[in-house]
């Protein structure tokens, strides 16, 4: 009870300091490719805290090797992965609090109220883009671990805090992380889940359909095929194959998600000429994955759901569609509620919050899956911010959450790694 005592007390008179130090992260935009100046931020935070530090650029051959890396980006250089070690004095759980530093574009300028890396406060927000995806989240780790080190705590399991990059784009950061042996006996990860608890969490993968047709002048179009139309009746089938795969669902975490596994085309392009039948239609999307599934059977059901298509239309018949699996691939998490990392959050939530935390599972994908697939470390998707206002404009995140996240998260340290006495 000190101990949790002083951790309050410590994220009270420091409040005004860990406001400046979020505004600093998320005034030094870091997107894909450009995370470095950001992360010389945490570095130098980490060594303030006294952390051992290993500081890295990935690429690895056994990273870029591996059947779950799956980003089209493989030059990393000048923007390295950052952990950070508290080390206990042995005995007790080890924990991994994962943060990533990269941040989507910022979009059209206009559509901001204010720059999108003002990093402004105002009415109890700070304005910005990362602020909620994830800086916020990633700053109530960073203050967690300052409140228990300025408290004079010393624990017994080790405290793995890490700042990776390219979680946007297919969690590359962390899959190097896990390949350069940084496991533990629990992780949180603090996306901004509205202060909820998700054990569980979405995947999902991006698809690419290429749909052929037959050209032909638009004056005599019924001499072609055109591609648009059966690329139509391709998302049809998709939207079918969408509603029976979230029929089957019954997951409790997910009754509050209208659709727990959507199927999205993100991009559709095709033609070249208004009065030409178009041959060609291309469209790209993202299919979810659920908690329980493995992507290959995922995979195997859409191209399976074409094939059904294919036999009720005579030209799709002889000019299957191509399915290609690009791009992006977020592997799902799959905690059981009852998990003691899940106990143990929830208990802390309640201290600090005196009502009992909402659990649900994800609508998105995280690096989580990453750490409890390739890694074996249970894990729990917990923090600041609105899901609703990441990657969007006038992206903002409450102060109160973030330090209400750092205490209940620095109160779950102090159980899951015991403090040594």
């Amino acid at each position: 009870m000190q101990a949790e005592k002083k951790i309050k007390e410590w994220l009270g008179v420091n409040r005004p300091k860990g406001i400046r130090f979020l505004q600093r992260l998320v005034q030094e935009g870091s997107t894909r490719g450009n995370e470095s100046k950001a992360q010389a931020i945490i570095i130098e935070k980490c060594r303030k805290l006294g952390l051992s530090l290993d500081i890295w650029e990935i690429g690895e051959d056994v990273l870029l090797k591996h059947p779950v890396f799956c980003t089209d980006r493989t030059d990393f250089t000048g923007n390295p992965n950052v952990v950070g070690i508290l080390k206990g004095t042995g005995g007790g759980r080890s924990i991994l609090l994962n943060g990533h530093i990269d941040v989507v574009p910022e979009g059209d300028r206009k559509d901001w109220q204010h720059d999108p890396f003002s990093g402004l406060l105002e009415d109890g927000k700070l304005y910005g883009r990362g602020s909620t995806d994830m800086k916020g989240g990633t700053v109530s780790l960073i203050l967690a671990m300052e409140a228990i080190i300025q408290s004079g705590i010393q624990l017994k399991g080790d405290v793995i805090f890490q700042s990776v990059i390219e979680e946007e784009s297919g969690g590359a950061g962390t899959l190097a992380a896990v390949l350069r042996g940084y496991t533990a006996d629990g992780a949180i990860i603090p996306e901004p889940t509205n202060m909820k608890l998700f054990p569980k969490q979405q995947g999902s993968m991006w698809f690419r359909i290429t749909v052929k047709g037959r050209s032909a002048h638009g004056g005599t179009r019924y001499e072609g095929i055109n591609a648009i139309e059966k690329a139509m009746l391709v998302i049809t089938k998709l939207q079918e194959l969408e509603e029976k795969r979230n029929m089957r669902i019954t997951e409790p975490l997910y009754q509050n998600t209208p659709i727990p596994v959507p199927i999205n085309i993100g991009k559709i392009y095709s033609g070249e000429w208004p009065s030409s039948v178009p041959d060609l239609a291309i469209i790209e999307g993202r299919i979810g994955v659920a908690p329980n599934e493995e992507m290959k059977d995922v995979e195997k059901e859409l191209e399976n759901c074409l094939l059904e298509l294919a036999q009720t239309d005579a030209w799709l018949s002889k000019s299957l569609p191509k399915v290609e699996w690009f791009g992006g691939r977020w592997l799902p998490g799959n905690l059981d509620s009852n998990h003691p990392l899940m106990e143990t959050l929830t208990t802390c939530f309640e201290k600090v919050k005196d009502t009992r935390p909402i659990i649900e599972a994800s609508p998105w994908g995280t690096d989580g899956g990453i750490l409890s697939r390739v890694g074996d470390t249970p894990v729990v998707v917990f923090g600041p911010g609105v899901t609703e206002v990441a990657h969007d404009a006038n992206e903002y995140i409450s102060i109160n959450d973030v330090f209400e996240a750092a205490e209940i998260i620095a109160l779950a340290i102090l159980d899951w790694c015991e403090i040594d006495s």
